[in-house]
């Protein structure tokens, strides 16, 4: 028959097993604090300096012998010390602090940036005693930030001094270019029946792309510097869009642009001439895009309290992937035929004018199918 042990030897040797236990967790614990590359510090609620591992040695150049029994405020800047007080009045709260970014001091004098994690320390008795510091050495984030806040710095200096040499340089070109073209004019009405008159009409036709191209620099330098001028005035958005169709096609031998008028007037209260200069930009891109296509349909409707009007091309069409940057600023297709010359800057004008309006701009489109851009404007009120 088994013999049991007596009660009092199993509780002898619970305990013995239990505290053995404790121990080997208490070394591993132990193994990880002093093998971390985080310096932790453990403090009394009075923030006396109970544990000091080796990383903490590194960091702060105080041996364990020096540090353990000293004060908190060992590490601690002159100018930071309040931060001491409001971290150990969380601490008694039972709450801990999570990646507090803050400076402290190292024995040579060297400050340090760190991000702090404390936490509160509690006894058997689940009361707390104290708090846990974890230290981690961010001065190499915080250095790539500063460098990161100086290049951003930098780039914007750089595009101010770039908006302004464009704003200059527009400017100034657009005096001379003036005077050119009106010679050029003079000079094609009195040599009519000159056979030579023909390159007369191709320079002053390049002379004329040439001023839309200042004048479209000059727009995006306003933009930037947000002083792009929006002129109000009420106007009937309908008969605006009949003009530009009318005028566009005397430009055109090779596309018939369709009009679908909504037969009332649709009011806004808005930039005409800039309105205008959205339909134009438009409805040129349209034709231009659309080279073995023969029409390009133009609607002005009302939807939603809202002044609506589309372009509709059977064109080349853009990718997908294009469609969401054709808005920005000197964004060109990929893979568009040299033929197809542009700057880039016409959508990203006439995206700014529109949202200067409180409207939208946005377009659908299919690859060798065509294009359907809209905007809309609120209706006058």
């Amino acid at each position: 028959m088994k013999k049991e042990m007596p009660s009092a030897y199993q509780k002898v040797l619970r305990d013995i097993t239990e505290d053995r236990i404790a121990e080997e967790k208490q070394a591993v614990l132990a193994a990880i604090v002093n093998s971390s590359d985080d310096a932790i510090i453990s403090k009394t609620l009075k923030g006396i300096i109970t544990s000091w591992n080796n990383a903490a040695t590194r960091m702060f150049g105080y041996p364990e012998t020096e540090a353990i029994g000293r004060h908190i405020t060992l590490i601690i800047p002159s100018n930071r010390i309040q931060e001491e007080t409001m971290i150990i009045e969380k601490i008694r709260k039972g709450e801990k602090i999570d990646h507090f970014e803050t400076v402290r001091v190292a024995k040579d004098g060297k400050e340090i940036n760190l991000s702090l994690t404390v936490s509160p320390v509690k006894n058997k008795k689940g009361e707390i005693i104290g708090a846990s510091k974890i230290a981690r050495d961010i001065t190499a984030k915080k250095e790539l930030e500063r460098q990161s806040q100086l290049y951003t710095e930098k780039l914007q200096e750089l595009n101010k001094y770039k908006d302004e040499f464009m704003a200059m340089a527009s400017h100034e070109l657009k005096t001379p270019l003036t005077v050119i073209k009106a010679n050029i004019q003079v000079l094609q009405q009195k040599i009519t029946s000159d056979p030579n008159g023909i390159f007369i009409d191709k320079t002053l036709s390049q002379v004329n792309k040439l001023s839309d191209l200042i004048s479209s620099l000059l727009d995006v330098s306003k933009i930037q510097s947000g002083k792009l001028e929006i002129n109000l005035s009420i106007f009937d958005v309908a008969t605006l869009v009949k003009e530009v169709v009318a005028n566009l096609q005397q430009t055109t031998l090779t596309h018939t642009i369709i009009f679908n008028s909504p037969g009332k007037e649709i009011l806004a209260n808005a930039d005409r001439e800039r309105i205008e200069q959205v339909l134009v930009n438009l409805i040129m891109n349209a034709i231009k895009y659309s080279p073995k296509a023969k029409d390009v349909t133009v609607d002005c409707y009302e939807k939603d309290g809202k002044i609506n009007v589309s372009i509709k091309d059977n064109g080349i069409g853009i990718p997908s992937e294009d469609i969401q940057n054709i808005f920005t600023s000197f964004y060109r297709v990929r893979g568009l035929a040299s033929s197809f010359a542009g700057s880039g800057i016409g959508l990203y004008i006439s995206s700014e004018i529109i949202k200067r309006h409180g409207g939208e701009i946005w377009a659908e489109s299919k690859v060798d199918e065509g294009s359907v851009f809209y905007f809309s404007i609120p209706i006058a009120k």
